[in-house]
C-alpha cells in the first residue's frame, strides 16, 4: 500500500475544488443556447479531474473515522465528474432527440418558433413585397433563435438529472472496483 503524503492529498482536494469551481463558472456563463464549446469545457474539466485526482479508496471499518472520509471524498468526486459529464453532454442533449427526447417540449418549442416567424413577418409589413427572400431569411433566423433558447432552457432544467445519473455511475463503478480489490486481496 502506497504511503501518500498529506500534501499530495491536499493538492488533490484543491484540484477537485478548482475543477468544480471551473465547471460551475462554465454553467453560469453559458447564456442562451448550449454551444459545442460547452462540450469542450466539460471534456477538458473531466480530463483534468481524471488526470489530477484518483478515485477514492475505502479503508475497512465502519462508516465513521476513515470510512466517513471515504464517503465524503467519493461523493465530492462523483458529483464533480457528473457535472463535467453533464456540461459535456448539454449541447448534444439540446440538439439530438435520441439523447434527450422531451417530446412535449420539442413540439412546444417548434410552435414558439413558428409564432416568432409570423411575428417577424408581420413586423416588416411592406418589406415582404420588396425583398421576400430577405424577410424569409430573417423569419427563419428569429424562429431558430427562439427554438434554440426554448430547448436550451429545458436542457438546463434537466442537466442536474443527467449529472446525478453520471455521479451514480461513478459511485457504482467505485463500489465494484472496491469489492473486486477486497475480494482479490483475501
Amino acid at each position: 500500500m502506497a504511503d501518500h503524503s498529506p500534501r499530495e492529498k491536499t493538492d488533490g482536494q484543491v484540484g477537485v475544488l478548482g475543477i468544480a469551481l471551473g465547471a460551475v463558472l462554465a454553467v453560469v456563463f453559458a447564456q442562451g443556447s448550449w454551444q459545442w464549446f460547452s462540450t469542450y469545457l466539460g471534456v477538458m474539466l473531466l480530463a483534468v479531474v481524471l488526470a489530477c485526482t484518483r478515485l477514492p479508496t475505502c479503508a475497512p471499518g465502519p462508516v465513521t473515522g476513515p470510512a466517513a472520509g471515504y464517503v465524503r471524498s467519493l461523493t465530492a468526486y462523483a458529483l464533480v465528474v457528473g457535472l463535467c459529464v453533464a456540461i459535456a453532454l448539454a449541447p448534444a442533449m439540446q440538439r439530438w432527440r435520441w439523447l434527450f427526447p422531451m417530446p412535449g417540449t420539442r413540439a412546444g418549442c417548434a410552435e414558439l418558433g413558428r409564432y416568432q416567424a409570423l411575428t417577424a413577418r408581420q413586423a416588416v409589413g411592406g418589406l415582404a413585397v420588396q425583398d421576400g427572400a430577405a424577410v424569409a431569411h430573417a423569419q427563419a433566423d428569429q424562429a431558430r433563435h427562439v427554438v434554440d433558447a426554448c430547448l436550451a432552457a429545458t436542457t438546463t432544467l434537466w442537466l442536474p438529472v443527467y449529472a446525478l445519473g453520471a455521479a451514480a455511475l461513478v459511485v457504482l463503478v467505485s463500489w465494484r472496483l472496491g469489492r473486486r480489490r477486497a475480494t482479490g486481496s483475501r
